[in-house]
């Protein structure tokens, strides 16, 4: 049986100190004989790949939710998909090169996201607040800081252990510390082993699906419910089960006066093809805990309106990608040769990018679209 990374998505869910040597991952899904040869020419040995072992602990019978970051971003960046001068930072480059397919998909996501992300910014005029979930060792923050778009602040959720890691590399390194203390504007900074509290940044270390302890732990970092608020989940919800998961669009949807929601992550998991995923995933004693909210773009919809969401949109990772702007399409195809079309528009089909806006009429975020 052979197995090609999804970056396009799954976080490997983990939780032990292996995080900080595979960095924490993508699960691998796909069969080779129904791939096809492309997807034979990938090895089955992934790293980050959850198998139930030592780097996965089991809660209530699935992996543990978990967001670090994934080595594909890393790889995709070095070998010129977009720039990124701070990941090299935070995620260790993989000795493992990963398949055209993988990068182009990763490409499509974080420009998918990151074009989202700009125009609530840009409908707020910046006066707003991002809550990432599940940020695992994301750049967000810098970049858009680079770009002069930085919301009144930026908030980044995870688990405690990956924001102890994470912590680590702030404080080590000048490149990442630096904003931060640039645009602190008081004589001490909040910080400890699983939080720092600056007056533009914050990372919390909290579990999701603990809406409570986040709640409170995000009021203490002084988050507003009167700020617009962008909250984004990449490949998060999948891992908690359908009602863990309502209950955290729930609290984001009555929490905040206008808000907006991106939701990133896999779609079509009825057919054969996302059957197999499911079935590999299990194999390794790896559910995903939420699948059945995966169904199709319809459902994934359907979930954000039945939350209080007010509207409600999405598109599958192929649509987006023909949506890419001709000129970039161009040179990130001349990046790398790919000979399987068919398995890039197989991966990009089961996954979609979604987001959901209440309120904020007067701001048009029911206008943003991709």
């Amino acid at each position: 049986m052979f197995f090609i990374e999804t970056l396009l998505g799954l976080r490997r869910p983990c939780g032990s100190d292996d995080v900080a040597v595979n960095e924490a991952g993508t699960s691998g899904a796909l069969m080779g004989h129904v791939m096809g040869e492309a997807a034979r020419k990938q090895t089955s040995n992934i790293p980050g790949t959850c198998t139930g072992g030592r780097c996965c602990r089991s809660v209530g019978g699935s992996c543990p939710v978990s967001w670090a970051p994934v080595p594909p971003r890393r790889f995709a960046v070095s070998i010129g998909y977009w720039q990124d001068p701070y990941i090299q930072h935070l995620v260790r480059l993989s000795k493992e090169r990963k398949a055209p397919e993988i990068n182009r998909g990763y490409f499509a996501r974080v420009h998918g996201v990151s074009q989202l992300t700009k125009a609530f910014l840009r409908k707020t005029e910046c006066n707003c607040q991002i809550l990432n979930l599940g940020a695992g060792m994301d750049t967000t923050f810098w970049m858009l800081k680079d770009e002069d778009l930085l919301p009144r602040k930026y908030f980044e959720i995870d688990f405690p252990m990956i924001v102890t890691r994470k912590l680590h590399s702030i404080k080590l390194k000048p490149l990442l510390s630096k904003p931060i203390l640039d645009l602190h504007s008081e004589d001490t900074l909040q910080m400890d082993g699983h939080m720092l509290d600056s007056t533009r940044y914050a990372i919390i270390g909290a579990d999701l699906r603990d809406i409570a302890d986040l709640e409170e732990k995000l009021k203490k970092c002084n988050m507003s419910t009167q700020l617009p608020t962008l909250l984004i989940a990449e490949c998060v919800l999948v891992y908690m089960t359908p009602e863990q998961s309502a209950n955290l669009l729930k609290w984001a949807a009555n929490s905040f006066e206008a808000a907006m929601f991106i939701n990133y992550e896999q779609v079509n998991m009825g057919d054969r093809f996302g059957q197999i995923m499911i079935e590999n995933l299990r194999r390794r004693q790896c559910d995903l805990a939420g699948v059945e909210t995966c169904k199709s773009l319809e459902s994934q919809r359907e979930r954000l309106l039945s939350s209080g969401w007010e509207s409600a949109s999405a598109i599958d990772m192929m649509e987006l990608y023909s949506r890419l702007p001709r000129a970039e399409v161009i040179r990130i195809e001349s990046l790398e040769f790919l000979d399987e079309m068919e398995l890039l528009e197989q991966l990009m089909q089961h996954y979609c990018l979604c987001w959901a806006t209440k309120g904020g009429s007067e701001l048009g975020l029911k206008e943003i679209t991709y």
